[in-house]
């Protein structure tokens, strides 16, 4: 390793032999350079040497733009003079950025990342109060990122998990009317319209009592999948608790809301569902209901919607209604 003399310490304080203390830079095992303010490298570690397949020699006394051009030149720049300027310590953490260098890691490929995960700091070096150089440490911290990285992708999927129905996959009751609730806040905030709908599957317990629960749950996911399909992004489908069904419409008036609620009930009811090899037909009545002036809470629309549910079951099923008007 070649190192320029930058005489930091007076000769008065106590230091280590030179040759001690080369070793020790030499053998730490996180990346060390220095730099002057013009960017010119004027040390070098084994570290470094070891990732980068850069000796010493050949960087030291050049600009490290010259050994690195795919470095981050304006933000590495801005960072080396702000240390010249404020005198104090400078980080970044691979949450900011993720690397400097382009270095290699030792993590499988299912680590996800392409190049080594740094911490970097910079440290001024200084001789009678003026920095004379930036010395800037490379840590490998792929592991933690890594490992980071897989704890959130698991509190996500946990939280996923949480938020869906088992059996259906789509959003369960409590994640509905979370979502129905945040909305109905923005409603009342802001205007506009938003609309929901409550359907189930007619004569459901008919095919559970005729073919098993089993078959009855393969009907259930099938209907689920054909409605999710149909649904824009923005709208939120769930299941409400056994054949029961619930579609938050935002900024949507109730007659679009109706017209909603018929291209569904078509969805269903032209697509019958096999079950142990016979062809089960298979309906469903919706209602729907839309959030009105003056309503205490976005329940007010759920009761609606369940009003209207029932009565159209009442009127002979297969229909959707809205209290006061009618598709069938």
């Amino acid at each position: 390793m070649t190192i320029r003399d930058l005489s930091i310490s007076p000769s008065s304080t106590p230091s280590l032999p030179p040759s001690l203390s080369d070793l020790v830079v030499e053998r730490v095992g996180f990346g060390l350079f220095v730099l002057d303010r013009e960017m010119n490298v004027l040390m070098w570690n084994r570290f470094m040497q070891d990732h980068s397949g850069v000796v010493a020699a050949d960087v030291i006394g050049r600009s490290v733009f010259e050994r690195f051009p795919d470095l981050p030149r304006a933000w590495l720049t801005r960072k080396v003079e702000s240390v010249f300027q404020l005198g104090s310590f400078a980080f970044s953490s691979w949450e900011q950025r993720p690397y400097l260098f382009r270095f290699d890691h030792d993590r499988p490929i299912t680590g996800g990342v392409d190049y080594m995960q740094q911490d970097c700091t910079f440290m001024p070096l200084m001789r009678e109060r003026e920095v004379i150089a930036v010395c800037v440490t490379i840590s490998d911290v792929t592991h933690v990122s890594v490992m980071q990285r897989e704890r959130e992708d698991a509190v996500a999927k946990l939280r996923e998990y949480a938020d869906r129905d088992g059996l259906t996959g789509i959003a369960n009751r409590r994640y509905f009317e979370g979502r129905l609730a945040d909305e109905f806040a923005r409603w009342q905030r802001y205007g506009g319209d938003i609309s929901v709908l409550l359907f189930d599957l007619d004569h459901f317990k008919k095919i559970n009592d005729e073919f098993g629960h089993a078959a009855g749950d393969t009907v259930l996911r099938a209907m689920s999948q054909r409605v999710a399909q149909v649904v824009r992004k923005q709208d939120v489908f769930g299941r409400f608790g056994g054949e029961e069904f619930a579609l938050l419409l935002p900024c949507t008036p109730l007659d679009d809301a109706l017209h909603v609620a018929e291209k569904i009930r078509h969805t269903i009811s032209d697509a019958p569902v096999e079950v142990q090899g016979v062809v089960v037909p298979v309906t469903a009545s919706v209602g729907a209901a839309a959030a009105r002036p003056g309503a205490a809470g976005y329940e007010v629309m759920i009761n609606e919607a369940d009003a209207a549910l029932y009565s159209a079951k009442r009127q002979g099923r297969n229909r959707a209604i809205a209290l006061g008007c009618e598709f069938s």
